[in-house]
Parts: C-alpha cells; sequence; structure tokens
C-alpha cells in the first residue's frame, strides 16, 4: 500500500510539472521521472523525480525498496506449499528502504546530448524492516515451520547515485545507474537499469 502512495505520487507531480513546463516552453528545464530495477547485495526498485537545470545541475527525490533472504532465517526453514504456490513472495525478507534527496552535475559525453551522466550524492531516510524472534512450530507441508517478528528501526544513509543517461529522444530514454548506501547498520551495493520518461533535454537546436 505504501509504495502504491509513493508511485502515484510520483505520478501526479510528474505530470503536473511536465505540463507547466510544456506551456511555458522552458528550453532551460528538463522534469523526468525514472524507473529502475536494482541487483546487488539486494534486489528491488527504485522510483525518482528528476529536475535539470540548464543541462548543468540536477535535483533527485526518489524512493527505493530493497529485500533480500534474511541474514537470521534458520537454514531448515520451509514456506511449505503455500510459499511455493506464492513464489516465495509471503516468505520473511530482510528489508530496507529509503527516502532520498540528492544533488547532481550533468556531463555530456556525446555532442547530441544522447547520452551524458548525471553524478549525485544524497541524504536518505532509511527504514530497515527485519525478522526476529524464529520459533520451530509443528508445521505441515502446507505451511510453514517457524513463526517469526520483524524488528523495525529507521536511520540516515549517505547515498551515492551516478548514472548513465540516454535520452534517446527528448521524452523518453534508459538508464543504468550503480548506487551506494552507507548507514551505521547497513549498507547497499547494486546496479540499476531502467527508463526515463518525461522531457529529458531541450530541442535540438537547428543546424547553421
Amino acid at each position: 500500500m505504501k509504495q502504491l502512495i509513493v508511485i502515484l505520487l510520483f505520478t501526479n507531480s510528474y505530470y503536473t510539472v511536465q505540463a507547466q513546463f510544456t506551456n511555458n516552453n522552458n528550453n532551460n528545464n528538463a522534469i523526468y521521472s525514472t524507473g529502475e530495477l536494482n541487483i546487488g547485495n539486494y534486489v528491488g526498485v527504485d522510483l525518482s523525480l528528476n529536475y535539470v537545470y540548464k543541462e548543468t545541475y540536477s535535483f533527485k527525490f526518489a524512493y527505493s525498496g530493497n529485500i533480500r533472504k534474511p541474514k537470521s532465517r534458520p537454514q531448515d526453514y520451509t514456506s511449505g506449499l503455500t510459499g511455493l504456490f506464492l513464489f516465495g513472495l509471503a516468505n520473511p525478507h530482510d528489508q530496507l528502504e529509503n527516502y532520498q534527496l540528492a544533488v547532481g552535475k550533468i556531463y555530456r559525453l556525446n555532442v547530441k546530448g544522447t547520452i551524458r551522466a548525471n553524478i549525485s550524492a544524497g541524504i536518505g531516510y532509511t527504514i530497515i524492516r527485519e525478522p526476529k524472534n524464529w520459533q520451530q512450530i509443528d508445521g505441515s507441508s502446507l505451511g510453514e515451520n517457524y513463526t517469526w517478528e520483524y524488528d523495525n528501526y529507521n536511520t540516515v544513509s549517505l547515498i551515492l547515485n551516478p548514472k548513465i543517461e540516454f535520452p534517446f529522444s527528448r521524452y523518453y530514454g534508459l538508464t543504468i545507474s550503480p548506487m551506494l548506501q552507507i548507514n551505521k547498520d547497513r549498507t547497499y551495493l547494486g546496479i540499476g537499469f531502467g527508463q526515463m520518461i518525461g522531457l529529458l533535454r531541450k530541442k535540438n537546436q537547428p543546424q547553421k
């Protein structure tokens, strides 16, 4: 439910600001959203709303949600046939969520501006949820053989997130995005692959 609210917020903000920029024909600004799948010591998704000023400076608000197999999970844990039917989605996971604010610098890597580096860094409000207090039970083949409860705590992270962006057209492109999230409790290191949609760059100038 929380992820759905985040997605709706991003979508509404993006279309509102994009419409304003488009109507004003402002050629010095870009506003776009990105969605990426992350792979690393956790796996998950990253959603961001991005603003670029004069194709030089970038500002970003983002949400990332990642999971992994619990480090504390007993070796003989099984989710039974129920977990098999649900493809493991109902199984307990270590969860790492971040709400991020970041600033960066844009570097054009070709003349047309269809390849660029967006080097950004920022801070994140981090939510960590991990299962604990595993208690073995007499489970059947249909269900789990352990009970557990989640431990929740919050912290602040330093986030480094350089991106290689490919705005092939003015409104659509692809991204490759290494990410490092560091806090006193957990570290995430991975890479994301995704797409960018919106007002990505200014119109091509007519050749003289």
